[in-house]
């Protein structure tokens, strides 16, 4: 066994250091390293075919837990979560149908147009709607509509796009956390865990709320002087693009609302409907596809399947290092450190996630905490709860802190640089690591105050 956790391990560190390379394409990189788990761990060294197939977890489609959890949905297998997949995929299928209308874009100069295109009302709002709209909708999408209209609204009203760029890209992670369908990270620990969407809006969601507030103040004396020293004072509407000329089909702007307010408030509702977010994927899917039309080819064509195999071959390697028992023991290792004392615990895992996070992708350290976070509660007593909103916490906010962090930022700084407007770490860090700071202490005290 020995040598089966220390081979898991390799392989583990080996997928964490080519991701963080970016040389070769990540999905590449989980998949290559999955199956070399299944074959090298699992069949030559263990010789153990069951675990193979309890990683892969292809029987979970067969239960009728995976479509419809009438009781208790925290019993998950290790290995590959299809809920998340599936999931996911249904959210990637229902925003391309939504971006095909020209919803995004339609959204932020309507918003624009409501406060006059005043820079600094737009500032404030255009950070409260990617914290809205990542509850709901990938951040990664969010910010690619959301960056792309800001530049265009910068070079229209000449101010300096690179501050609210910032501070939507800290925004959405931040949005992202407060709901369980609004990050990866919160996805994996939903599904594994058996957390509804209310759950973490009731918990991650209140913390999220009280940091927005504190986040908004701090941008605004931030970046204040840079967005309004280069602003003009111009407020001819003539020069104006009307808001309407992003619609690029009326029928499916309609068709688009309806999906999303739909896909809403099955999440909002999926505790008692008893739907898993499996099912809602599949739903979400079928209405999307089937209202398409001549479109629905398109939008199939769009789906970011690289992101999906991403993730079942960073399940696989995940079921890796659970089924040699090496996340047994790093639980054993947090518990021993912090002896048992539960402050201490939630301390080290929001400080160790949200570094981590920070420097690669919070994806894969999620996964590989979730059952770390399990067998914590059951040897230290600590709830279950308490350490799972810490985790996502930890791990949907640390992302922020620096330009790799999580996939929003990424996506933000690559239009600004498209643009003409290029940030560097310096440009970057200098303002989001301290709100990245804020917004931790913030988690900690709520948490130390409310669950212990």
């Amino acid at each position: 066994m020995v040598l089966a956790q220390t081979v898991a391990i390799i392989i583990f560190v080996a997928m964490f250091l080519l991701i963080v390379w970016d040389k070769i394409e990540r999905h590449y990189v989980t998949i290559g390293c999955g199956l070399l788990t299944l074959v090298l761990v699992f069949g030559l060294i263990m010789g153990n075919f069951d675990a193979i197939l309890h990683t892969l977890n292809f029987q979970s489609f067969a239960h009728s837990a995976f479509w419809y959890a009438s009781g208790d949905a925290s019993e998950t297998t290790s290995g590959i979560n299809w809920e998340t997949i599936v999931f996911i995929a249904g959210m990637m299928v229902m925003v391309e149908g939504m971006a095909l209308s020209g919803f995004f874009r339609w959204l932020c100069m309507q918003i624009a147009k409501m406060v006059r295109y005043k820079i600094i009302p737009i500032f404030i709002t255009f950070m409260i709607i990617s914290a809205v709209l990542s509850m709901f909708i990938d951040s990664i999408t969010v910010i690619l509509f959301l960056a792309a209209v800001t530049v265009e609204l910068a070079q229209l009203l000449k101010f300096n796009p690179i501050p609210m760029i910032l501070a939507e890209v800290f925004c959405a992670n931040l949005g992202g956390s407060a709901t369980m369908c609004g990050d990866p990270p919160n996805i994996i620990i939903g599904t594994s865990l058996g957390y509804s969407f209310t759950d973490f809006l009731t918990n991650t969601g209140v913390i999220a709320g009280i940091s927005m507030i504190a986040v908004i103040v701090y941008f605004y004396f931030c970046f204040r002087k840079q967005l309004v020293s280069k602003a003009s004072e111009n407020t001819q509407n003539k020069s104006y693009p009307d808001p309407k000329t992003a619609i690029l089909s009326k029928k499916h702007f309609a068709i688009s609302w309806v999906i999303f307010l739909l896909a809403v408030v099955l999440l909002v509702t999926h505790a008692s409907t008893g739907l898993t977010v499996a099912t809602i994927g599949v739903v979400i899917t079928v209405i999307t596809l089937l209202t398409s039309g001549k479109e629905a080819l398109t939008i199939l064509k769009k789906v970011d399947y690289k992101t999906l195999l991403f993730f079942v071959g960073l399940f696989m390697v995940v079921g890796g290092l659970e089924e040699t028992g090496v996340l047994e023991v790093i639980a054993s290792c947090i518990g021993i450190i912090s002896g048992g004392n539960a402050y201490l615990m939630v301390a080290i895992i929001l400080w160790v996630s949200a570094l981590a996070s920070a420097f690669v992708d919070n994806i894969p350290f999620a996964a590989t905490m979730i059952p770390v976070i399990k067998s914590l509660s059951v040897t230290q007593g600590v709830p279950i709860d308490t350490l799972a909103w810490t985790l996502s916490m930890g791990t949907d906010i640390g992302g922020s802190a620096t330009p790799i962090g999580a996939s929003a930022n990424v996506v933000g700084t690559s239009v600004a640089a498209k643009e003409g407007y290029p940030i560097g770490w310096g440009r970057y860090c200098k303002p989001l690591v301290p709100a990245t700071f804020l917004v931790l202490g913030i988690s900690m005290a709520y948490i130390f105050l409310v669950y212990l």
